[in-house]
């Protein structure tokens, strides 16, 4: 593993702070007007959303509708382990399933990447080179953050300088809920720095708001707009680590603010769910959310996304009913 963080190294001088894209320049100005503009955002009716999901909950998707989104989940995965005893064999099996879903059908769509722990980003890259899907990996001190910034910016530099093409950031909560944006923002902007790559693109931001911890529907929606005026490519729910994780009334905020967030700047961000999506019928009542809230825009890969270990699985036997008329065991794809 590369390892850049060397405590021998000068300081390095405090950059300017980076302006939020227009029309919001001047909300980062000082703390005084950050906590303003985020307390100002319109306010979350929280059983007005809990009962938009419940309803759009009860779409009922069939036969050629529902073979479109199996495909499109699948597409969406980001297939993820992120645990202690993870080693460089099971990120390789993890790659071969990334690359073949389903090896008795090879109709079946890649996935979108795969997410590890930054010391193993070197060895997904090698297995998934040349196949177009991404390598995440998790950073700044995943899944607490609860580390100093200098430690914080090595762990992403040393993901990227490892292979990942995705970074999966946590945001300091402990500031947040203090009501310290402004340092949240910073170092969000730090973290996109970071993710630099010599002679390439930059690695794609995904700004984990981990919305458990977040309390309310409110803090969800102004912590989503904090991370995109920072430059997050994606704003996402969870670590998986902390209950609750992605909920549908907290994906309806999130898709709220990157629709509202587009339309005042042009820019467009991705939202990815991640933690307790375990099966199709979750996935699909999300892929509706995406519909009905966002738009279409954001049904790829590109713009929606899921963080899952398990829920490939269950769309995989699900695929399969469609394409065989009868339902497989568990025993027809492989346990990661």
């Amino acid at each position: 593993m590369t390892h850049v963080l060397d405590p021998d190294a000068p300081a390095a001088a405090i950059p300017p702070r980076r302006e939020p894209p227009a029309p919001y320049r001047d909300v980062t100005r000082s703390d005084a007007a950050f906590r303003a503009f985020l307390h100002g955002l319109p306010g979350v009716d929280q059983v007005g959303a809990e009962s938009r999901v419940a309803v759009l909950g009860t779409r009922s998707i069939k036969t050629t509708a529902k073979a479109w989104a199996l495909d499109t989940a699948i597409s969406m995965v980001d297939l993820t382990t992120l645990e202690g005893a993870d080693t460089p064999g099971k990120v390789r099996s993890l790659a071969a399933k990334a690359r073949r879903p389903d090896p008795s059908d090879p109709t079946t769509p890649q996935v979108a990447a795969v997410c590890v722990y930054g010391d193993l980003a070197g060895v997904a890259r090698e297995a998934l080179t040349g196949t177009g899907i991404h390598v995440a990996a998790v950073a700044t001190a995943f899944p607490s953050g609860r580390a100093s910034r200098a430690v914080k910016l090595a762990d992403v530099r040393d993901a990227v300088a490892n292979g990942a093409d995705e970074i999966d950031m946590v945001i300091d909560r402990g500031a947040f809920l203090a009501g310290r944006y402004l340092d949240v923002y910073d170092e969000i902007v730090a973290v996109k720095e970071a993710c630099a790559r010599p002679g390439g693109d930059p690695a794609h931001l995904k700004v984990i708001l981990e919305t458990g911890e977040l309390v309310t529907l409110d803090n969800v929606r102004r912590a989503s707009w904090l991370a995109m005026l920072a430059g997050g490519d994606f704003i996402k729910t969870s670590t998986g680590k902390v209950s609750p994780a992605a909920t549908l009334p907290v994906c309806l905020v999130m898709l709220q603010a990157v629709r509202d967030f587009r339309a005042a700047t042009g820019r467009q961000v991705g939202v990815k769910p991640a933690g307790g999506i375990r099966t199709t019928k979750d996935a699909i009542k999300h892929l509706v959310l995406v519909n009905e809230v966002a738009g279409p825009d954001w049904l790829s890969p590109d713009r929606f996304r899921f963080g899952a270990s398990s829920l490939l699985n269950d769309l995989l036997l699900q695929r399969q009913k469609l394409r065989t008329g009868h339902y497989s065991g568990p025993d027809h794809v492989s346990v990661d």
